[in-house]
């Protein structure tokens, strides 16, 4: 055990020498495998951190919540849209039938989207924003994260008070911080509004179709009389299931319910569209798999391209020093500890090579992060998977070149030049 340990110290401290006294062929060596290692851990963080921030979105929408749209979420190339675009819009008279009769539902809402309006503050004012109508149980399905203020209370969503909630966007491009914002009146397209409550910045969303960093959020029935949701709108119901009640169960009952308010014949097809976040949650795992099989293949050709970089590397440093391996040979070195000595040479390479492609994935993670685009995370995991396949490259690559090495006939080898 003793000789052992001895032989892999001499070993590491040879390898070590020969890499510090051949510096350029150490530095191209290196740089094969850190693009080789760069390529492969920036693909899988890249695709892990987007399939975290996309899933954490699904999950925010609710994995027990059923919303009622006029268009289905599973589109694509061949999406049938004319079976649709005569559809009948979702009306806020519909809750009370769902509330009445669908037992599996334990809260609902209506909500509505209108973009395109200019909020004003004063001699201040800020374009394009989204004009975001809900009632009374909205909150509670979608729950939203304020820096300050509050929901709308019940006699606010009940009368339709001209109360408003601002989206971060909005509050800092106007007031600058959320505090300001508080008490103070705008008018969203010439109606006036009191803000009540300030949002949390959200950041972008990939799947979520309501962006409220950008949107002033106001009670349905207020909403109404800024917009005429049944031209310049998009209208959805949204219902959690009660606890213990299925997704199943409630999508069936509103099935029925929501058949029999429009009034459809028994052999009519449905004129609404049931969606739920499951659906999307098969599109990405479908999706996410390509987007990982792809990355992989770029990664593979990637580390080949550095792998052939540190076997011709360590064939030439074979070559060089065979007359030295001969007298190694004779003076007693047995062919394990040539074989180790090249093979530690050829590990440490790669091994360098994987800390300096993991260095640049963290700065590009430290980058990407200060856009505030969506959170990039370079994981521990990705980190040991790096090294790792550092580590397995180095071994393969090395092994002939040092198999090569420990098979030199000592007197061969001594005299060659």
């Amino acid at each position: 055990m003793i000789a052992t340990i001895k032989i892999l110290w001499n070993s590491l401290r040879m390898a070590i020498l020969e890499l510090r006294v051949n510096k350029l062929r150490t530095f191209l060596s290196l740089l094969g495998i850190t693009i080789g290692i760069f390529c492969i851990i920036a693909v899988l963080t890249a695709t892990n951190s987007l399939e975290k921030n996309v899933r954490n979105e699904v999950e925010s929408l609710g994995s027990d919540v059923i919303y009622i749209q006029k268009w289905p979420w599973d589109g694509g190339p061949d999406f049938p849209w004319w079976k649709f675009v005569n559809r009948p819009l979702p009306k806020f008279q519909e809750l009370g039938p769902i509330k009445e009769k669908v037992h599996s539902a334990g809260l609902s809402a209506f909500a509505f989207s209108s973009n395109g309006k200019r909020v004003e503050y004063k001699d201040d004012y800020m374009e394009g924003t989204e004009l975001f109508a809900v009632s009374g149980d909205y909150e509670k399905i979608q729950a939203m994260k304020f820096v300050s203020g509050r929901f709308f209370a019940g006699k606010e969503n009940e009368n339709g008070a001209n109360v408003a909630i601002l989206g971060a966007n909005i509050w800092e491009g106007l007031f600058g911080s959320p505090e300001k914002a508080l008490g103070k009146t705008i008018a969203i397209s010439g109606r006036p509004c009191r803000i009540i409550g300030t949002l949390k910045k959200k950041g972008a969303s990939l799947v979520d179709g309501i962006n409220y960093d950008n949107s002033v959020v106001v009670p349905y029935l207020y909403g109404r009389t800024i917009v005429d949701e049944r031209r310049f709108a998009d209208p959805f119901l949204i219902v959690k299931a009660a606890p213990g009640a299925t997704l199943l169960q409630l999508k069936d009952e509103l099935r029925g319910v929501m058949r029999s308010v429009h009034r459809l014949r028994p052999k009519e097809e449905d004129d609404f569209s049931l969606n739920e976040i499951t659906a999307v949650s098969g599109d990405l795992n479908k999706m996410f798999g390509m987007v990982n099989l792809g990355g992989g293949f770029i990664a593979f050709f990637a580390l080949v391209v550095g792998g052939f970089g540190i076997a011709n590397i360590m064939f030439v440093t074979v070559k060089e020093r065979t007359n030295i391996i001969g007298l190694k040979k004779a003076i007693g070195a047995r062919k394990k500890v040539i074989l180790m000595e090249f093979l530690l040479e050829s590990i440490i390479l790669c091994l360098m090579g994987g800390f300096l492609g993991l260095f640049f994935v963290y700065i590009i993670t430290a980058i990407v992060n200060s856009f505030d685009f969506f959170e990039f995370t370079l994981t521990l995991s990705n980190v040991i998977l790096g090294l790792s396949i550092s580590s397995i490259v180095g071994v393969i690559a090395g092994f002939i070149p040092a198999y090569l090495a420990s098979k030199l006939d000592p007197v061969v080898a001594i005299r060659s030049n």
